[in-house]
């Protein structure tokens, strides 16, 4: 039989065929995605193929993945060498960020960004709590939305708690598979409630003393949007966006504005890193390519270190 990955709770996961029947599942065998080490070899969004046993109380096995048209991925929490995949077979990426209670920063944006664009997932920045911001907390928001907007990326500010923009993000997510990512306390599991009543996902206050979320979703599950035209995918939330599977020189590919810039470079072969007549340091200097990108793109571009990630992350 064959069916979709709906529910991963560590070792077990949840397959629905045709039909609407779903099975508890394990693995059966030893699955490798091109030779990356996976703390998860099956993922939310895999099509499979399940060994379902002749008295279906008893546990089934996924045999095997169908092969995957795009993921998204990042470095393991606390294995440098190893990659987690967030979700495979997605339409849109969706990044939940606040620019406070708590802060989410340019960096991780850019991560999460450059590896959608890296599987060539389209993505959308929300931007949540705005019915908390004060006026700084405001000008910041429009800063981001300028920053971002500018480049080409969709940015939509929005209130889970009072519904404000949520009517058009809905909007946005009818007839697509949505993976749903961002740091613990951005209000992921507010938003759901608010988009899937049906869903009534647990929700907890932040530490206002730390400005800072703790994890209410623990697991990863793909929810059907009450309209039944698509899915949401509920992820737990993270701390870093540790980037794998990119190489130096196609880092530049996963930033557009400094992709677009480097084809005026002296060289080809140009790491925008300090060669002559770099056209990326000079539309940065000009203002043209924000500081904080190109400091994102530096960044990624040591990400071959795997030891940095065993204390941040």
């Amino acid at each position: 039989m064959h069916g979709l990955v709906i529910k991963n709770t560590g070792s077990r996961y949840t397959v629905c065929i045709d039909g609407g029947r779903c099975f508890d599942c394990k693995i059966k065998g030893a699955f490798r995605i091109k030779g990356i080490r996976t703390t998860n070899p099956v993922a939310i969004g895999d099509c499979v193929t399940v060994e379902v046993p002749a008295n279906e109380t008893d546990t089934a096995y996924i045999t095997a993945i169908a092969p995957r048209r795009n993921y998204m991925i990042r470095r393991a929490s606390n294995l440098s060498k190893e990659s987690h995949i967030l979700a495979a077979n997605i339409d849109l990426a969706l990044l939940v960020a606040t620019i406070d209670f708590p802060a989410t920063t340019l960096t991780f944006i850019d991560r999460f960004l450059a590896t959608a664009e890296a599987y060539a997932i389209p993505a959308l920045l929300v931007f949540n709590k705005i019915d908390r911001y004060d006026a700084d907390a405001r000008r910041t928001l429009d800063e981001y939305v300028a920053l971002y907007t500018a480049i080409g990326y969709d940015c939509l500010p929005i209130s889970a708690l009072t519904g404000e923009g949520v009517g058009t993000l809905t909007e946005r997510l009818h007839g697509r598979i949505t993976l749903l990512s961002g740091h613990s306390g951005t209000g992921k599991s507010t938003l759901i409630n608010r988009l899937l009543p049906h869903a009534d996902l647990r929700t907890q206050e932040i530490s206002e003393y730390h400005r800072t979320g703790v994890h209410t979703t623990t697991f990863s599950e793909m929810l059907p949007l009450s309209d039944g035209s698509g899915y949401l995918i509920d992820t737990p939330g993270i701390k870093g966006f540790g980037t794998i599977e990119m190489q130096g020189p196609e880092v530049a590919h996963y930033f557009p504005e400094i992709f677009r810039a480097s084809a005026d470079c002296r060289f080809n072969n140009c790491t925008h890193t300090g060669e002559p007549g770099c056209a990326v340091r000079r539309e940065m200097e000009c203002g043209n390519i924000a500081s904080s990108r190109y400091r994102s793109y530096l960044n990624i571009l040591e990400d071959a270190d795997g030891n940095k990630y065993r204390e941040a992350y």
